[in-house]
């Protein structure tokens, strides 16, 4: 795969390393902020905090509570990963897109045996310890459930692919488990806010309702994944925030 075709995450990943391994950053030195990161490379903040996400997999940083990013000893940094692939804030992106617009067809179309299922399915995940499987289940196929409200193949198809990424991709599923450690579980609340505009058939809220909780979800990551305490991740949850809205007005 050519440098051009990687993903930005994954080229400025291996561009820290590279200067890891030509001493740049001797072993056991912090590494710049990740807005220092920022501005070096060109890109925004969620990306450099994928970038350290995906060197500490490959074992060549490793995290200070409180303090930032370090570079680890030689003898205990792993080799180079292979593709590490899909990042979580650039799937939950898609999701905005494909889960709001899904949506707001589902609204348009929602059968009363489908809002009986959804019904069903929230109070399963009310019921649940937030933290178990079985939540996460529930929280999956809350959503799965939207989509083949839509009664199209491909739309269910699409939202399926998306989750199934969440669990295959080893940065995205690290990023997902570092936040259930430190306590992000899903909503129910939002969720309900969800019901609530479909059995009204209102697509409008409906597709807003679903972005909204995505960017909640958004917030969640970048304050569990936040590794530089000194900084706070307000502003940086912002630029996310505003970047994606731009992406998926519509």
């Amino acid at each position: 795969m050519s440098i051009a075709a990687r993903k930005l995450y994954q080229r400025i990943a291996d561009a820290v390393a590279a200067s890891i391994r030509e001493n740049r950053y001797p072993a056991g030195t912090r590494l710049p902020s990740e807005r220092d990161l920022a501005e070096e490379f060109g890109v925004s903040r969620p990306t450099i905090r994928e970038a350290m996400i995906a060197l500490e997999i490959r074992g060549l940083v490793e995290a200070r509570h409180g303090s930032g990013i370090y570079v680890r000893e030689p003898e205990s940094a792993a080799g180079p990963a292979s593709e590490l692939d899909v990042g979580a804030f650039e799937l939950i992106e898609a999701r905005i897109l494909f889960e709001g617009e899904a949506a707001a067809l589902a609204a348009t179309v929602l059968e009363a045996e489908m809002l009986a299922r959804l019904e069903a399915t929230l109070d399963t995940m009310a019921a649940e310890d937030p933290a178990s499987p079985e939540a996460f289940q529930a929280d999956r196929r809350f959503h799965l459930l939207i989509a083949e409200a839509t009664g199209n193949s491909l739309v269910q198809s699409v939202v399926e692919m998306l989750w199934d990424v969440r669990e295959s991709s080893p940065l995205c599923a690290h990023i997902f488990a570092k936040a259930r450690r430190e306590g992000v579980m899903p909503r129910v609340e939002e969720h309900r806010l969800i019901v609530d505009a479909l059995r009204a058939r209102d697509a409008n809220a409906a597709r807003e309702t679903m972005r909204k909780h995505l960017r909640r979800v958004v917030d969640d990551l970048l304050a569990a994944t936040e590794v530089d305490l000194i900084e706070r991740a307000r502003s940086e949850a912002e630029e996310q925030r505003s970047r994606i809205a731009q992406r998926v007005v519509g």
